[in-house]
C-alpha cells in the first residue's frame, strides 16, 4: 500500500488562478496535515508547561498559525531542493515540481511568502522570540539539502521541528530554562524516530539514487536504533515531568506513549514500506496522548 496521492495537474503558466492555487496547496501538503501536527505537538507541550497550564490563547493561536505556515514553507523549499529527485521515487513522483505543474521559481516564491507571513506573526511576540525565529527560518531552509551531504538529515529536521519549543518558552517567560532545553532535545529525538520510520518507506529508492538517510545509516539495526531513541525520549519526558512538577495524569500520558511505541515496533517487524508508513502516522497519536496528559494534569491541579 502506497502513501495516498493527490495528483498535481500539469498547468501552463497561463492556467486559471484557481488551478494554480490547488497546485500550491498540494506543494505545501495542506491536503496531508500530518507534518503540521507533528510539528505542533511539541509546541503545545512547551506552551502548556511554560504557561503553567494556562497559556494565553492569543499566543497559542500565533503558534498554531506559525507552525502551519512554517511547515508549509518547509514543504515548498523541500520540493525545490528535491525537484530532480522526486520524479525518481515512487512515493513522490506526482509532486507538483516533479510533474511540472509549477516552476522552481514559484516554489521559492511560495517559501518566501510563507516565511514572511510567519515572521509577521512573530512580530506580535517579544524581542527574544523574534530573534529566535531567525534560527527557525535558517533550519527550515537548510534541512532539505542535508540529505545530500549526511546520513543524518533527520537530525536537522528534528532541530527545525523542535525549535518551536524554546520559542514557546521565550514567548511566555522571556528565557529558556533547563527543562525547556530538555523538552527541545526530546522533540529532536522524536523527529529522529518518526522520520527514520518515514525514510524506511523510501529506502530502496534512496539507495538507488544516492540519497542519504538514517534508515540507510542504521541498516539492519533500524528497529533497534528506533527503539533506543524511543526509550531515550520516554526518559527525557519523565525528566521534564519531574522538573516541571507534573503529576499522575501526565505520567499516565507518558505511559500511554510508551505503549504506542511498542505498537510501532510491532508494526515495523516486517520492515515493509507500508508498515513503516503506518508506524510513522502513529506518531500523531503519540503527540496527542502526551498533550492530553499534560492538559488533564493541569486541569486536575486547578
Amino acid at each position: 500500500m502506497r502513501e495516498p496521492q493527490l495528483k498535481a495537474k500539469i498547468a501552463p503558466a497561463y492556467a486559471p488562478l484557481r488551478e494554480r492555487l490547488v497546485n500550491y496547496m498540494i506543494l505545501v501538503r495542506l491536503h496531508r496535515p500530518i507534518g503540521i501536527l507533528l510539528l505542533l505537538w511539541p509546541a503545545l507541550w512547551a506552551l502548556w508547561i511554560a504557561g503553567d497550564g494556562r497559556p494565553p490563547w492569543g499566543v497559542v493561536l500565533i503558534f498554531v498559525l506559525g507552525v502551519t505556515l512554517m511547515r508549509s514553507a518547509g514543504c515548498a523549499i523541500n520540493d525545490y531542493a528535491d525537484r530532480h529527485i522526486d520524479g525518481r521515487v515512487a512515493r513522490t513522483r506526482m509532486r507538483p515540481l516533479a510533474v511540472g505543474s509549477i516552476t522552481p521559481q514559484e516554489a521559492v516564491g511560495v517559501f518566501a511568502v510563507l516565511c514572511l507571513a510567519a515572521f509577521g506573526l512573530v512580530l506580535l511576540l517579544n524581542r527574544q522570540t523574534i530573534l529566535m525565529s531567525l534560527v527557525a527560518v535558517t533550519l527550515a531552509a537548510v534541512y532539505p539539502f542535508m540529505k545530500r551531504v549526511t546520513h543524518l538529515p533527520q537530525l536537522v529536521l528534528g532541530m527545525a521541528f523542535g525549535w518551536a519549543v524554546p520559542m514557546a518558552f521565550t514567548a511566555l517567560t522571556g528565557s529558556v530554562p533547563a527543562m525547556g532545553w530538555l523538552l527541545f532535545t526530546g522533540a529532536v529525538v522524536w523527529a529522529l524516530v518518526y522520520d527514520t520510520e518515514y525514510a524506511m518507506v523510501d529506502r530502496e529508492d534512496d539507495l538507488r539514487i544516492g540519497v542519504k538517510s538514517t534508515a540507510i545509516l542504521f541498516g539492519d539495526y533500524d528497529r533497534l536504533m528506533i527503539g533506543l531513541l524511543q526509550l531515550l525520549l520516554i526518559g527525557l519526558l519523565l525528566l521534564v515531568g519531574a522538573q516541571a512538577g507534573l503529576g499522575l495524569w501526565y505520567y499516565l500520558g507518558v505511559a500511554g506513549g510508551a505503549l504506542l511505541f511498542l505498537r510501532q515496533q510491532w508494526m515495523l517487524a516486517d520492515r515493509r514500506p507500508e508498515s513503516a508508513f503506518r508506524a510513522f502516522l502513529d506518531n500523531n497519536t503519540f503527540g496527542m496522548v502526551i498533550f492530553l496528559g499534560l492538559v488533564v494534569d493541569y486541569l486536575v491541579r486547578g
